[in-house]
């Protein structure tokens, strides 16, 4: 037991190295273009998922300058306006989302970790039940719209 407290934590016995398996940070944007909401899907995965933008924060940034970069890295978009969507758990994958809602303008260009994006009208995107899914869902009925969910199977 590390700290006294009640959750067992991994120790090195040689160097007292603690494991503290905390989670990790990761930023998302549910990107406003054209009127429409931007998704992409990741070059790594199987079928045709779309997503938001999401990455990792970097030493000395904040989240809307971390989201910010992403968005320029990942679409070649700059964005105008950033505002924070809400905070949410993804236990499976062990990570905290910081979601912003960004407008973005210019052309977009995909990375090499993106495989291709599509626009999507607001009552026509199809939210996940999980992270990310949620803060698109909350976004939209902040908006007005009703968000739907897919079937996770």
């Amino acid at each position: 037991m590390e700290d006294g407290g009640e959750k067992a934590r991994l120790r090195c016995t040689a160097c007292g190295w603690t494991h503290w398996n905390n989670p990790t940070p990761v930023l998302a944007a549910v990107i406003e273009y054209e009127g429409h909401i931007l998704l992409a899907r990741n070059a790594a995965w199987p079928g045709r998922r779309f997503a938001l933008i999401t990455g990792f924060m970097e030493a000395g940034e904040t989240p809307k300058d971390g989201i910010a970069r992403e968005i320029k890295e990942e679409t070649n978009l700059d964005a105008r306006e950033l505002n924070l969507i809400g905070v949410y758990e993804f236990f499976r994958m062990n990570q905290v989302i910081i979601a912003f809602h960004a407008r973005c303008e210019g052309e977009v260009r995909l990375s090499p970790e993106l495989a291709e994006h599509k626009l999507f009208k607001y009552d026509d995107v199809m939210c996940w039940p999980a992270g990310t899914g949620y803060a698109l869902a909350e976004w939209l009925r902040s908006r007005g719209h009703e968000p739907k969910f897919m079937e996770m199977r």
